[in-house]
């Protein structure tokens, strides 16, 4: 079992806390644009300021290639952070420097100190030993509440629970356990929305969900593959040609409980005049036409698929939602998700673009749950592990 943050010591009053969060945030004009991943950690930090314990923040920001790069830098975070817990947050840089140790050991009851992106650093994505030692330095015990990045063997994630003792998962990494948990042995019927580019990023998961789930729905680029695997003209969609045979065998496995669309929203440049927006059945997909959402007829297929449904999984968006003209399918599943939790049902959003979807359609808070890390949640539950949780349990096994 992993250690939640009941069972840390009872006294933490003056302890220094160092807890990994997912601050990876976008930005805009050096303000945080979306501070959902932010709020997100709330919780545990109000957790550990009402027993007077001193947290110390670790967080990485986009991919800055192991060195500093100033419009990655979580200064703008600290601020944004401030206003929405309402206390002190200071800021240091480097995150494993001398500063940041004085910083931490001089925290009154209160403060929170936030420390610059740590993949400002190389030795972060590559677990460096040496940087876990400098980073640990900064707390008296580990909490991990960055469930978006428990699928990364870093420094942070993986390196400094395996030196600082007592390590515990926080709040929203105890609650993402649980919502995913309940998908192991779900409700019926369970049904399972995929979508998205690619079918290889995905195998493992729906091999899993093929032997538990009741109906899979399929959408997005990943539908086009599955249509040419079954012999279909899918003109200049987006296909995932490497991935054809995989397809079929999926298809050959899950038979009827593998539902594709049966008509399409396509971007058609067969027109001299310029391109034009129109849905097609999927046997009347012309050369010149890209497949880009499901079609009305699909959407309301897939919907009714969701009524009455006991527990729902959803990952990857039914189109290219960020254009209007190709958003109706993934909305119309995020409207079905809603419907389906008003109903008793256990409705789960995969995180990633799915969850960026759902937050896009105003419903994410009309459905069971949604998860910050994509990645994570689909590795958790690929294989029931994560290198950070396993990180958090192999030390309180030691």
């Amino acid at each position: 079992m992993t250690r939640a943050l009941r069972d840390l010591p009872a006294d933490l009053a003056g302890k220094r806390g160092l807890v990994r969060v997912d601050y990876n945030v976008p930005l805009d004009a050096g303000r945080v644009a979306d501070a959902t991943r932010i709020e997100a950690s709330l919780p545990t930090l109000r957790w550990l300021l009402r027993r007077e314990a001193r947290p110390v923040l670790l967080s990485h920001l986009g991919r800055p290639g192991g060195r500093p790069d100033p419009a990655l830098s979580l200064s703008p975070v600290a601020s944004a952070l401030a206003g929405l817990l309402g206390t002190g947050v200071l800021f240091s840089a480097p995150c494993d420097g001398e500063d940041a140790l004085r910083a931490s050991r001089g925290l009154k009851a209160g403060q929170v100190l936030l420390v610059e992106n740590t993949r400002f650093l190389p030795g972060e994505t590559e677990n460096d030993a040496a940087l876990a030692g400098r980073l640990a330095r900064l707390g008296d015990f580990f909490v991990n509440d960055a469930f978006g990045t428990l699928h990364r063997a870093h420094a942070s994630t993986t390196g400094v629970p395996a030196l600082l003792s007592p390590s515990a998962a926080g709040l929203l990494v105890e609650r993402e356990l649980e919502a995913l948990g309940a998908l192991e042995q779900p409700r019926r019927p369970f049904v399972v929305a995929f979508g998205g580019a690619k079918i290889g990023d995905k195998i493992e998961l729906l091999r899993r969900f093929l032997e538990r789930a009741d109906l899979i729905l399929v959408g997005g680029a990943m539908a086009n593959t599955f249509l040419r695997a079954q012999g279909a003209e899918t003109g200049a969609s987006l296909v995932e040609e490497a991935a054809l045979d995989l397809a079929r065998s999926i298809l050959a496995a899950g038979r009827e409980r593998i539902r594709l669309p049966t008509d399409v929203m396509v971007l058609d440049r067969s027109n001299g005049d310029g391109e034009s927006v129109e849905g097609v059945g999927v046997d009347a997909i012309g050369p010149e036409m890209a497949a880009l959402d499901i079609g009305p007829e699909s959407r309301a297929r897939y919907a009714e698929a969701l009524r009455g449904c006991a527990a729902f999984f959803w990952n990857g968006p039914m189109g290219l939602f960020e254009d209007p003209r190709f958003a109706a399918g993934t909305f119309a599943i995020a409207e079905a998700a809603a419907e389906a939790t008003a109903a008793g049902g256990f409705t789960v959003i995969g995180g990633g673009d799915s969850a960026a979807a759902i937050r896009r359609a105003g419903l994410s808070d009309r459905v069971s749950h949604v998860c910050t890390g994509g990645g994570a949640a689909l590795e958790y539950l690929s294989s029931g592990r994560l290198p950070g949780l396993d990180a958090l349990t192999e030390r309180r096994r030691s």
